[in-house]
This record gives C-alpha cells, structure tokens and sequence, in this order.
C-alpha cells in the first residue's frame, strides 16, 4: 500500500481535544471509547442492582412470618441503678380501711340504719344499711358509732369503721 502523505486527509472527528489544558489532547475517538465504558459500565451496575432487589424482594416473600416474640421481663430498679438515679421507695398499696372515711352514723334497728361514708377522697355520700359502697362492699349494719362492711348483707364482715374521736 503507498501511503502518500498527502493522500492522509484529516476528517475533523479525529481532531485533536485539549483536556483542560494538559498541553496533550485526547483524540474523539478515544474519548468515545472512554464514554462507551463508561456508559456500558452504569448499565452493568443498574442491571446487578436491580437483579439484586428482585432476588431480595422475592426471597422476602417465600419466607413466612415468624410470630413476634415477647420481651423479656425487665427489672425496672436495675434499670434505674444502670441509668444512674436512685431507685424511687417502694409504697405500699393504700389498706382497704384508709379508702373510706366515716363522717355519721345513724342507728334504727337490726337491719335499719344510715351512715355518711367518703369514699376515696371524694365528698361524703349518705347510704342505707344494704346498699353498695364501693367495689362490691356493702353496708352491713350501723353501731353507736361504728359501721360494719362486708362483701354480702349477711356475710362476715370484711371491714369495720368507728367515728373519729371528737376533741
């Protein structure tokens, strides 16, 4: 083959580019092949990334759900202590007696009688012998200046109240 320079024509694809000023320039052709790489390159991770959730989402789906499983029972002081504050005192729960107060009593008889009873801090009510106080507890009976209370009218009695003393 005779290869004449001047028969070698310079088509003005093949001219050469200046990278930012480097003094050597990359030819298109180059640069065409480096973007082709680069482009077929963003096309193989979207297809691995995509293939990758399609496998997850499927796997997700044939797996059935487990029950959820309970907590474990915490110690709430050992909680405190690992926090740093200091546990708080325990309380006892209020007795039975120190939920009601008696303000009166009025005696009739074996099975009549009234008494003025307030039950946990509210205002005092008045109720018969036989009727609900509070929580299944009922006026039992009535004496001077004591009242009796019991789950039943003729049960045991589950709880006496006296009058406060006078001063």
């Amino acid at each position: 083959m005779n290869h004449n320079p001047r028969m070698l024509r310079r088509s003005p694809s093949f001219a050469a580019v200046p990278l930012l000023s480097g003094g050597r320039g990359l030819s298109a052709e180059r640069l065409a092949k480096w973007l082709a790489l680069v482009v077929w390159a963003l096309v193989a991770f979207s297809a691995v990334t995509w293939v990758l959730r399609w496998g997850a989402a499927r796997d997700v789906s044939g797996v059935a759900a487990a029950p959820p499983q309970a907590l474990p029972e915490m110690d709430d002081t050992a909680v405190v202590r690992s926090l740093g504050a200091a546990p708080l005192p325990v309380t006892a729960t209020p007795s039975l007696a120190s939920r009601f107060q008696l303000l009166g009593v009025l005696t009739g008889g074996p099975n009549a009688g009234a008494a003025l009873i307030g039950v946990d801090g509210q205002p005092a009510k008045p109720f018969r012998v036989g009727a609900t106080v509070s929580d299944g507890l009922v006026l039992q009976s009535t004496q001077g200046r004591r009242v009796s209370l019991g789950a039943a009218m003729d049960g045991a009695p589950t709880l006496t109240l006296d009058l406060p003393v006078k001063k």
